[in-house]
């Protein structure tokens, strides 16, 4: 095998400035070493104490997170890895294993360190490595960040949706199995052949009774009470149809009104009159579900084009605050009932109007609720406080939670990149990075204060003119 040369590595893209002296010093200083296919050129853990070149061969690194093996990236010819010059890497992320016969330069941290100055072009080739690595990792976090936030969302929005589509397919279903009896029964009507004033009284009746439903529906011991009256009078008067009761119950009709109604009518025809009766109001009743099931789903649909502010201009413009916050919290309803969490809200209507692009507010209170409810979990409930405040010359809005609180030696980094205390695979560490690069721009602050049991974020955006 021929040795490596300082031509060799100036055709690296990465070396191709840096001077064929300076190459060769580096080549002077390493060691040459040829990796079998299989085996792990390092270790997750392992100190990053040396820079790796990849002369030939081809390495995969991965690492298992919360259980689950992920691929991250694969180095091929010509690839540098390892340590680079101020770089904050302590120890490598995941295992590097050749995928064939690998042949690496691998020159000590400690001897490129103490010739930092006398090799400028080597040790800039090497920082600018670094931060592409890094400008790359970064927006591979920001992308995970904005996945994780999407999975957390749509798992609500799924559970949200899911109520009201299962009660529309079991609705959809009961209606149609309703109208599929519908001949037969009509067939029975006809056969009473009833007077003008009979017809009418069961239209006006079945009118009043839809139209005079209680708004509000009885406690299950009043319905209770009132289905077992009703069930006495349909069976002193041998109608078969007793599960009538329970609907009639619901719409409010007592058994004085059943009187005056069954004195109109033969009494063996009411059998199958009240039969009529009983399909009329299930059906209503199927409706009335498929019309507060399907508000429900065209409600969550608005909430998710304001959240997103879809079809909207791309500037910034005058918003109401409170708009954006509670839609955020339409979105994470399903988090706030799962972890037993109080919602309180104290908003100042009078608060102005203020200039900001909408929908990245929402990645701040999204992100900001969400920690709060992490924050909470473990204990199973908890309670979250929003308030917005103004004075002269600011909108203020306070995100208050009585989770565990943030331990006061690491409160001066949370808003550091690629800093999280949340498990490995819950967390990019760029969410309060995000808040306060959102903040910034619309040219607020943020700032944060945590004792145990209460952690409060405030968010400050200046009032402009209209």
């Amino acid at each position: 095998m021929e040795p490596i040369t300082a031509i060799q590595l100036k055709s690296i893209p990465a070396l191709k400035e840096v001077p064929l002296e300076q190459l060769q010093w580096l080549i002077s200083q390493s060691e040459e070493k040829l990796v079998p296919e299989g085996e792990l050129m390092f270790k997750a853990g392992d100190p990053v104490i040396a820079t790796i070149i990849v002369i030939s061969g081809k390495v995969r690194i991965s690492a298992t997170i919360n259980g689950h093996y992920r691929e991250i990236v694969e180095l091929n010819d010509d690839n540098i890895t390892g340590w680079l010059p101020f770089s904050r890497v302590k120890t490598a992320m995941g295992n590097g294993l050749c995928l064939k016969d690998t042949r690496i330069l691998i020159c000590p941290a400690e001897k490129i360190k103490a010739h930092i100055e006398q090799h400028y072009e080597l040790t800039e080739a090497l920082v600018h490595i670094m931060t592409s690595r890094v400008r790359e990792t970064t927006s591979s976090q920001q992308q995970n960040e904005k996945m994780m936030a999407l999975g957390k969302l749509s798992a609500g929005l799924a559970h949200e949706l899911n109520n009201p589509v299962a009660a529309i397919c079991r609705s959809s279903d009961k209606l149609f199995e309703n109208i599929s009896h519908i001949p037969a029964i009509f067939k029975e009507m006809a056969a009473l052949c009833l007077s003008q004033e009979q017809a009418t009284a069961i239209v006006d009746n079945l009118q009043q009774w839809w139209s005079n439903k209680p708004s509000k529906a009885p406690s299950l011991l009043e319905l209770s009470d009132k289905t077992t009256a009703i069930e006495d009078w349909l069976e002193s008067k041998n109608i078969s149809r007793i599960e009538i009761a329970e609907i009639l119950a619901e719409y409010g009709v007592e058994t004085t009104t059943l009187d005056d109604f069954s004195r109109l009518f033969d009494p063996a025809h009411l059998d199958v009159i009240f039969s009529w009766i009983h399909g009329a109001l299930e059906a209503n009743r199927m409706v009335g579900d498929l019309q507060i099931s399907s508000k429900r789903i065209s409600d969550l649909v608005s909430a998710v084009k304001r959240y997103t502010y879809m079809d909207q201009e791309p500037d910034k413009q005058f918003i109401d605050i409170h708009s954006g916050i509670s839609n955020t919290l339409i979105m994470l309803d399903y988090r706030l009932k799962k972890g037993n969490v109080e919602l309180v809200e104290n908003f100042d209507t009078s608060l102005p109007k203020i200039k900001a692009l909408p929908g990245e507010l929402n990645q701040v209170w999204t992100n900001l609720v969400d920690n709060a409810l992490d924050a909470m979990e473990p204990a199973k409930k908890g309670r979250l406080e929003i308030a917005t405040t103004k004075d002269r010359q600011c909108v203020h809005v306070t995100i208050t939670d009585n989770g565990p609180g943030i331990p006061e030696e690491i409160q001066s980094r949370i808003f550091e990149p690629f800093f999280t205390t949340k498990d490995l695979g819950k967390g990019t560490g760029l969410g309060l990075d995000v808040v306060a690069q959102i903040v910034q721009r619309h040219r607020g602050s943020v700032k944060q204060t945590s004792v145990p049991g209460k952690t409060i974020f405030t968010i400050s955006f200046p009032i402009e003119n209209n």
